[in-house]
């Protein structure tokens, strides 16, 4: 678009005609705005000092709380992993529970109707390889792998690659990163799970 003003012989004229438009109120800026934030001021559309501040005092809020809930996948598999060291079960080694899930076990996403398998698998010194045994219907291992931030990595057994019919998963840590890899398990005739989270530390083979 190109705009040109041409000054003509009736300057006069022209001036009345440019200041009889006034500027509709539907797109002006109130002087007094009441909001969740308080009440914020302007002056001529432009925010006073302390009302500029409102909006970034906000913002960082927001990413605080945003922080707080994206670790707490984090911070789930964490608290559990220190739970395991503290009852004696070390990385690398599978903890079966004897019964079904219930509230008396402090997990975050677990299912009441699931016995469960869980190891960490350390990764600290290299890659590991996860042997899965064949465990088909009416039984079967019904697991997922994922990393310490639960983020999923695959699926072990029924819903696995292998499809209950038995394989070997390479797990791979990432290079100068340490983690662990939790992986929990269900042998029973229902559903059941594994999860898999990422340590590094002791290259090593883990049978379910």
């Amino acid at each position: 678009m190109i705009a040109a003003d041409v000054l003509g012989p009736n300057t006069e004229e022209k001036r009345a005609m440019s200041a009889t438009a006034n500027t509709p109120e539907s797109i002006t800026t109130p002087d007094r705005v009441e909001s969740r934030l308080g009440t914020l001021e302007f002056d001529d559309g432009a925010p006073s000092p302390a009302t500029a501040e409102l909006p970034y005092d906000h913002l960082d809020f927001m990413h605080g709380v945003q922080a707080f809930i994206n670790a707490f996948p984090g911070a789930s598999l964490a608290a559990m992993h220190q739970g395991f060291l503290s009852i004696g079960v070390r990385d690398n080694e599978i903890l079966l529970f004897s019964e079904l899930m219930d509230s008396a076990s402090l997990f975050l996403t677990a299912n009441c109707d699931t016995v469960y398998f869980i190891t960490f698998l350390d990764l600290s010194d290299g890659p590991m390889v996860l042997d899965v045994p064949p465990f088909g219907p009416p039984s079967g291992i019904l697991g997922a792998v994922d990393d310490m931030w639960f983020r999923w990595v695959t699926d072990l057994g029924v819903s696995g690659p292998d499809r209950a019919q038995g394989g070997r998963y390479l797990i791979v840590g990432r290079p100068a990163a340490r983690g662990r890899l939790l992986c929990l398990a269900r042998p029973d005739h229902a559903r059941g799970g594994v999860w898999a989270g990422v340590h590094d530390r002791q290259r090593s083979r883990a049978r379910c």
